[in-house]
């Protein structure tokens, strides 16, 4: 059965970014001399892409879903449409499923004509979730050289920013960086449409 006759039948309803509030993760506030495993806190400051929300420390949570970084607005032609292709380049699989429920009738991307590409070759955005791993380099590297340009990447999680607890970041450079561990759907749809500009 199509999933959207299927999500009308069972009454899933969509959710509605405007006032979407999530405890974990969410931007943090306050101070905390805790001692973080992750270096996430430094001379008192936090920073959200090495934090794996753990809980440890005295920061509270806001539930904004505010926990991204866009380095570089996308190409206006990204207004139209803009295929995502996702890369493991070595995750627990939380971001993962974080990712495949952005096209789930809950969240339903395809609304704000965001789409899933199933090739490199079909893509406008790489989407790469995981920490570096020297078999995945070359994948990386082969998979961003297949897309036509104008292109983008987005790093999702802390692993693939920095590494998280036990390793380095996938890339050097991301256009758009969305933190958490793992990020929530809402967080990686708002970094995208804050990135599109939403012109």
């Amino acid at each position: 059965m199509n999933w959207f006759l299927k999500g009308v039948k069972n009454r899933i309803k969509t959710e509605e970014l405007e006032g979407y509030r999530v405890e974990q993760p969410s931007f943090l506030d306050g101070k905390s001399d805790y001692d973080c495993p992750t270096d996430a806190l430094e001379n008192g400051k936090w920073d959200m892409n090495r934090c794996i929300f753990c809980r440890e420390c005295d920061l509270k949570p806001t539930g904004k879903q505010t926990t991204f970084t866009v380095n570089r607005e996308t190409p206006h032609i990204f207004e139209k449409s803009l295929y995502l292709y996702p890369i493991d380049s070595g995750t627990c699989g939380a971001c993962n499923v974080e990712f495949t429920t952005l096209f789930s009738p809950q969240y339903d991307t395809n609304r704000f004509k965001i789409f899933m590409s199933n090739t490199p070759r079909h893509a406008d955005a790489l989407v790469v979730m995981g920490v570096y791993t020297d078999g995945m380099e070359a994948v990386l590297k082969e998979a961003y050289d297949a897309m036509p340009s104008p292109k983008i990447v987005i790093g999702i999680g802390a692993c693939a920013l920095s590494g998280g607890i036990i390793g380095s970041r996938a890339m050097d450079k991301y256009d758009i960086e969305v933190a958490g561990c793992p990020p929530t759907p809402a967080s990686i749809i708002n970094a995208i449409i804050k990135a599109r500009g939403k012109r």
